[in-house]
């Protein structure tokens, strides 16, 4: 049930969701009757309530989460699916681009739930946080990502106990997509031809899995990935 109107389907506040996964979840909300709401830096689909900003900003990612809800009338749940990567060797990749990518990765996840919160634990809502396989197995020249992904694990698994009885929470870890989350990576970085990539839509079903477990019952934990992911285990 909506907390903005009963009878419709939940409204659920998506981070990145003009593409890639976040899009693939907007468009999974919005099929199952729910209500997708985006933070993004571009627009998303047509006709999805969206406020613009720039994820990196914690303290501006924490207004405009709290100015969705309010203007949506509550959440019911929250994906974090924004993130980026620019992978390359400690010492090669610029300060500020290394502190960005754990600004949009980590903090940003917290900030958005943070602001969220108090409208979840109204409507005794869920969260899906998204990890990475790199958030389980480090890998070089990818330094910033692990490091963001990591603590999006633990910050998680801590999460989840703080919540119990209060809020859902489910980490999902998810292996490489055909999305756009390559496209600007020098050719050494991007995936070849004939990588085991997953479809985000498929990525985004589960979600929704998570998201509709009965009251009382949550998915913990969850690894979507193609099944023959060269990144997990």
């Amino acid at each position: 049930m909506s907390a903005a109107s009963p009878g419709a389907g939940p409204t659920v506040l998506v981070t990145g969701g003009s593409s890639g996964l976040g899009a693939a979840v907007v468009a999974a909300v919005a099929a199952s009757g729910g209500r997708p709401l985006v933070l993004d830096r571009q627009p998303p689909a047509d006709g999805v309530s969206w406020t613009e900003c720039d994820l990196a900003d914690t303290r501006a990612a924490e207004v405009a989460t709290n100015h969705l809800a309010e203007q949506a009338g509550g959440l019911d749940a929250v994906v974090t699916a924004a993130g980026m990567d620019v992978p390359g060797r400690l010492t090669d990749v610029p300060g500020e681009t290394w502190d960005r990518i754990v600004a949009v990765d980590l903090l940003a996840t917290a900030a958005v739930i943070r602001a969220a919160l108090p409208f979840l634990q109204e409507s005794r809502g869920r969260i899906v946080t998204v990890a990475s396989t790199l958030g389980v197995k480090a890998v070089s020249d990818a330094t910033a990502y692990c490091a963001a992904k990591f603590g999006v694990v633990g910050f998680t698994r801590a999460l989840a106990a703080e919540l119990a009885g209060q809020v859902g929470v489910t980490l999902l870890i998810p292996g490489g997509m055909r999305t756009a989350f390559f496209d600007e990576r020098d050719p050494q970085y991007k995936p070849g031809p004939d990588a085991n990539l997953n479809d985000p839509a498929d990525t985004a079903a589960a979600i929704m899995y998570a998201l509709n477990q009965p009251p009382g019952c949550a998915v913990r934990e969850m690894v979507v990935c193609a099944e023959q992911e060269t990144s997990y285990p």
